[in-house]
């Protein structure tokens, strides 16, 4: 499958992706489209416009695909489509992280006063979910004052790409450990503020002298107190580690944003994103030159992952992104058996993410099968951030 139609309209939110192949010619009628759009709360079909993934320039394919239009969400068409319920589409798949409040946030008024009346439908269940309804209006917020027609031209004065995944590979060559994927991180919603003399460059400067093969970036400010402008700045400092743009990303315009910004790869995270989510978003990363790391917790993620062709790089996150609660027998228990083998056949590099702080635990996750670490905490809070890697692995990685 070598192309990709699209549904298209002015000012309306559209459909999903379809891969047709090469040569495809079809003259169809509004019967035919299989697509449906929500416009003022009706539903209508969206006329097609094509552009081939394989052979069209990254100029052309956002020129034809993207100007001037929003985003193809699959979430959404599958909602218009079926007529169930986001959430239900999602907890098909095991997620039950739900996109957005059910039933919004319902005033109510008691003379001048106006309050918000909590209920099951509209309060989050944990703080991943939390972080996901305020993304969501964020996002929205930031596509009316950024469309992709916009987007469009700063890529083109982006800063080259650097190969993140073939960073890790050759420093997990050179160094026989795991490849270090150091976090730029100043606070998360569990911990509170992780360091107080933050400098972003300063610290991406020292991870890199001391070893790191990539780095990632928080840019969620909320409840990470991150940054683009972070990003943007550890970029123009000249540091030549690959950066992740560490966010929750929940909409492909994100993705844009981020190269525009200097990143090198972006998260994925298979607790909020469905399947067709994930495959739709790592075709964008491929045609921008950008890595996917799609990081899993459970084992139903990771089966999910691994039924996606195309699939680089995946992430084990040894924390609850519900609870954060962390345990690190995740990373053991997501490779064992059939998995491991799978993904050895495919040759996905593996990261292991969260609660390692010791050379045992880095360790651990070796002998377990992963490629890569991504470490901030225990990093972050040392007074020197160099020699917390020293400690971290048991020796210097710098050489």
């Amino acid at each position: 499958m070598n192309g990709a139609i699209i549904a298209a309209a002015p000012n309306i939110r559209v459909a999903q992706l379809f891969f047709v192949a090469p040569g495809y010619k079809k003259i169809m009628s509004s019967k035919d489209l299989p697509m449906r759009i929500l416009e003022g709360g009706r539903k209508r079909v969206a006329p097609l416009c094509c552009t081939r993934l394989d052979e069209e320039s990254l100029d052309a394919a956002i020129a034809v695909t993207y100007n001037k239009y929003h985003i193809a969400n699959s979430v959404e068409v599958s909602e218009w489509e079926s007529g169930k319920s986001l959430d239900n589409i999602l907890e098909n798949q095991g997620i039950t992280i739900r996109r957005r409040p059910l039933t919004g946030p319902p005033a109510h008024a008691v003379g001048p006063f106006e309050f918000r009346l909590e209920n099951a439908g509209n309060t989050p269940r944990n703080i991943l979910e939390k972080i996901i309804w305020n993304k969501d209006v964020e996002v929205a917020q930031l596509k009316e004052q950024k469309p992709l027609g916009m987007l469009a031209k700063e890529l083109q004065n982006a800063p080259p790409v650097r190969d993140f995944l073939g960073s890790l590979k050759a420093s997990f060559q050179q160094t026989g450990m795991p490849a270090l994927i150091a976090e730029v991180k100043k606070a998360s919603p569990s911990r509170g503020v992780l360091r107080e003399d933050f400098d972003p460059v300063q610290i991406a400067q020292t991870y890199q002298k001391n070893g790191a093969a990539c780095l990632s970036i928080l840019t969620d400010e909320k409840y990470f107190q991150g940054s683009f402008e972070n990003l943007e700045a550890v970029r123009r400092a000249g540091v030549k580690c690959p950066l992740l743009c560490k966010e929750f990303i929940i909409d492909a315009w994100q993705i844009f944003y981020a190269r525009s910004k200097g990143a090198d790869a972006i998260l994925l995270i298979a607790a909020i994103l469905p399947d067709l989510d994930i495959k739709y978003m790592t075709k964008i990363c491929q045609k921008l030159g950008l890595v996917a790391l799609v990081e899993v917790h459970t084992e139903r993620e990771m089966d999910r992952v691994l039924g996606i062709d195309g699939i680089q790089l995946i992430g084990i996150n040894n924390r609850d992104l519900g609870t954060f609660e962390v345990d690190i027998s995740n990373t053991k228990k997501l490779l064992e058996g059939e998995r491991g083998q799978i993904i050895r056949q495919k040759g996905i590099t593996v990261v292991g993410e969260s609660g390692l702080f010791t050379p045992d635990d880095i360790a651990f996750v070796q002998n377990a099968g992963i490629h890569a670490v991504l470490v901030g905490e225990s990093l972050i809070k040392q007074d020197d951030p160099g020699k917390g890697i020293v400690q971290l692995f048991g020796r210097d990685i710098s050489s």
